[in-house]
């Protein structure tokens, strides 16, 4: 290995788990941030740290990286990864680009490009076609992407001649706005498809091996959410033709690095055609890593550094089976919208340390599952709308796909991060669901059981009871006739505490002192015995145990003033204490709703579409809301009258923030 420093173009967790490879080698790590990220977790684990403009700025990392004394720049990936003009800026500055030549992302880059370099090597592609014969187009259903595209922007289905039209005029909008570029091509529409992709390594000395597939058919928003390998579908015949395929298509380029080559596969005939290919780092490597026992990271930068590929394709061994969840600070309840906010507390399973274990032939643990977190998180750090909403991934190993799962699951539910709304509930539903369970995937599986899969039954009454027993401890101050355990001549009194949810207001009885013995009245009205316990002396603070009625749960907790924030096998809770005349409290607000029209996400105010006193409908549009290049119009919750307007465009707003107030007519 000739280098000794190497710079990361990166943030979050993909900068973490690049800085631990460099940490094993011996090698020191560079990092870069923007002033919003000086406090960042990827920052706090390298060993060197500079400050950027910004993520994207071309001219700015490259100075980073020489006044660090880099020899070598990993640009991870996203933000600059694909780059060619960053690459060929990375040589000319005498730095090595840990990826491929300039040359070889451009032709992987340009989607009509790559089928035709690909097709030109003999690998099967979609049937499509090209500007300017997209308004010919007869073959349906269909599916428009843009040329220049990625990560699913853009893509539109259709089904008929007559959806045609005004879906290349969508598309070509997007992909003007998304790359800059409205090049668009038409494809036939696989229907239910299987998303399938193998991971190519090459050298630069000719030498160009596959790693097995990887299996990402659940995907929402033509965003993966759950991947794995290898594949439930793939036979082992199909996977040597597909990465015969995918080492053909490198070769065609004079790829070098790793790479992912997508292929659009039939699941009912398994016929298989080249996608993409995708010049960077996946997200979901660490499947590929868990199966294979090669750190793929220290394989870029081996190769990147001249190095030959140790091992040829008759060496490479697939071990057990890995699944990997990506969790993201979004709400499938709101349609997966972006959220945010502080992390107020954290905790993951495992060790954390994203460490990639030994070959499977040779792992200590023998049969047993292993469980690894890459993670950008850090308790104190903020989560905002500026990057994309992944967090962190957690990934599972087990000897067979049935415990890998399983031990996936129970990984997910060791997750907890208080203060943003995450995905993790959704996902442990989703790796439960029995299409997932049977590998009866395609990439509209999650589409379709969406109901199934984010119902939202609120708050369960033991959380609101725990919520409530945790504010009723809390010390009121020094006069004893001011504690809060209901004290009377004769019995103890209840205590009726009104808590605040994405719901609605609840409200929980209580009597007696709940860290010796007290008492909450359940749904049915019966009074339940009840205690809490922590490990701390203020009730209220992180590991909390709550028994009510004999069953004890266990929570990771935290309270801010009014507010706090409950944690349980991968759910949250956010519980606000409702004081009268909050929201909710004003005439008439019950009729339809409480009237308070709340942002769907932190963002920024892009437009206000009324005034204070203006007559509204339910559903009229008030306000634009923008967050990660994605637009939400917050509409009025009923009829009635504008009382109140915070918003104001251009101001940003967190997850749930107070927008405006409609109030009835006739309480007017």
């Amino acid at each position: 290995m000739v280098f000794d420093r190497v710079l990361i173009a990166n943030r979050g967790e993909i900068a973490v788990r690049i800085a631990r490879t460099l940490r094993a080698l011996g090698i020191t790590s560079v990092a870069v941030h923007t002033p919003s990220d000086a406090e960042a977790r990827h920052v706090r684990e390298a060993d060197i740290a500079l400050q950027v403009p910004k993520y994207l700025d071309i001219e700015a990392i490259i100075g980073a990286a020489r006044a660090a004394g880099a020899q070598a720049v990993h640009p991870g990936y996203g933000f600059l990864a694909e780059n060619p003009e960053f690459a060929r800026r990375c040589v000319a500055a005498g730095l090595v680009f840990v990826g491929p030549p300039a040359a070889a992302i451009e032709a992987m880059g340009d989607k009509i490009r790559a089928k035709a370099t690909v097709s030109a090597a003999g690998v099967s592609v979609v049937p499509g076609a090209t500007e300017p014969g997209l308004e010919a187009w007869t073959d349906f259903p269909a599916l428009i992407k843009p040329s220049a595209g990625g990560g699913g922007k853009g893509m539109v289905l259709v089904r008929s001649a007559a959806e045609l039209p005004g879906a290349i005029e969508s598309a070509r909008r997007t992909a003007l706005a998304a790359f800059g570029d409205g090049t668009l091509l038409i494809e036939r529409y696989v229907e239910r498809p299987r998303h399938i992709e193998i991971q190519v390594m090459a050298d630069a000395h000719g030498g160009v091996v596959h790693l097995g597939e990887r299996e990402c058919s659940l995907q929402r928003r033509h965003q993966k959410i759950i991947e794995e390998a290898p594949s439930p579908f793939v036979t082992p015949e199909t996977r040597a033709g597909m990465g015969a395929a995918a080492v053909e298509a490198a070769r065609a380029v004079g790829y070098v690095g790793a790479g992912t080559v997508e292929f659009i596969v039939d699941g009912t005939t398994g016929a298989y055609h080249f996608m993409e290919m995708n010049t960077r780092l996946q997200v979901e490597h660490p499947v590929t890593e868990l199966v294979t026992g090669l750190d793929l990271v220290e394989l870029q930068l081996r190769v990147a550094a001249g190095e030959r590929l140790p091992f040829g394709q008759d060496d490479v061994r697939l071990g057990g089976h890995a699944v990997e969840a990506r969790v993201y600070a979004e709400d499938p309840a709101r349609g997966f919208l972006p959220t945010g906010g502080r992390v107020l507390a954290l905790r993951e399973p495992g060790d954390g340390t994203g460490a990639t274990p030994a070959p499977p032939a040779t792992r200590p643990h023998g049969g047993r599952a292993v469980v690894r977190v890459d993670s950008g998180l850090a308790e104190g750090g903020t989560v905002g709308s500026a990057y994309d909403p992944m967090l962190s991934k957690v990934i599972a190993w087990a000897p067979d796909r049935d415990a890998a799962l399983r031990a996936l699951d129970r990984a997910l539910a060791d997750t907890a991060v208080l203060g943003v709304v995450t995905n993790v509930p959704f996902l442990r539903t989703l790796v439960a669901h029995p299409a997932v369970r049977a590998g009866d995937l395609d990439t509209g599986l999650v589409e379709r059981v969406l109901p199934e899969l984010v119902g939202d039954d609120g708050v369960p009454w033991d959380v609101l009871a725990a919520a409530a027993l945790v504010f009723h401890a809390l010390p009121q101050g020094d006069d004893p006739w001011e504690v809060t355990d209901g004290w009377r001549v004769g019995a103890p009194a209840w205590t009726t505490w009104r808590l605040e949810s994405r719901d609605g207001v609840h409200e929980v009885r209580v009597r007696g002192l709940p860290e010796e013995a007290a008492e909450v009245l359940d749904d049915d009205g019966r009074p339940r015995p009840a205690r809490i316990r922590t490990r701390r002396g203020v009730p209220g603070e992180r590991s909390l145990g709550v028994t009510i009625g004999g069953r004890t749960e266990s929570y990771l907790c935290v309270r801010r003033a009014d507010t706090l924030w409950l944690g349980r096998d991968g759910a949250s809770w956010q519980l606000t204490r409702h004081r009268i005349g909050d929201p909710g409290d004003r005439p008439g607000a019950a009729a339809a709703g409480d009237g308070v029209v709340r942002s769907p996400m932190p963002g920024t105010v892009l437009l206000v579409k009324a005034e204070p006193g203006d007559r509204v409908s339910e559903g009229q549009p008030l306000i634009v809301v923008e967050a990660m290049k994605m637009e939400h119009t917050v509409t009025a919750p009923r009829d009635g009258i504008v009382s109140e307007l915070t918003a104001q465009a251009g101001r940003p707003v967190d997850m749930d923030a107070v927008l405006a107030v409609i109030t009835a007519e006739e309480a007017t």
